[in-house]
């Protein structure tokens, strides 16, 4: 197989550090964050607005990328699950794909709100988020 580098955009801004007490899903009381872009990329984004729901690609850096198979949400009086059927952080790639909207822009900092990622998550991608008759 052939490797990829990838490299990060950018990094998150966030209260939530620790893994273990971070809200698994956004609508777990997920706080609002700032993505931090490198300012290399600050004409990336021309077209995104405050009010836009956007997809959000990051590197789960702190994720246990040997883990296949898990108790899903960690508890154990449910069947062992492969980490492909679930939304765990910890998988061989450990990509986390977020749905955001967002508050507001100022300059490469763009605020969004109900993102469960921790502070310094990697920022892979940002991409539009599609209209579902596209």
């Amino acid at each position: 197989m052939t490797d990829y580098k990838l490299r990060p955009i950018g990094h998150v801004e966030s209260v939530l550090t620790d893994l273990a007490t971070a809200p698994r899903q956004p609508d777990e009381g997920a706080p609002q964050a700032w993505l931090v872009l490198d300012d290399r990329y600050a004409r990336a984004l021309d077209g995104l607005t405050a009010g836009t729901d956007i997809l959000l690609l990051t590197w789960l850096d702190r994720a246990d990328r040997d883990t296949l198979t898990i108790h899903p949400r960690g508890d154990a009086t449910r069947a062992i699950t492969g980490v492909f059927a679930t939304r765990a952080p910890h998988r061989p790639n450990p990509i986390g794909l977020h749905h955001i909207h967002i508050l507001a822009i100022a300059g490469t900092r763009i605020h969004v709100s109900n993102l469960e990622a921790l502070h310094g998550t990697p920022i892979l991608d940002l991409k539009p988020l599609l209209a579902p008759d596209r």
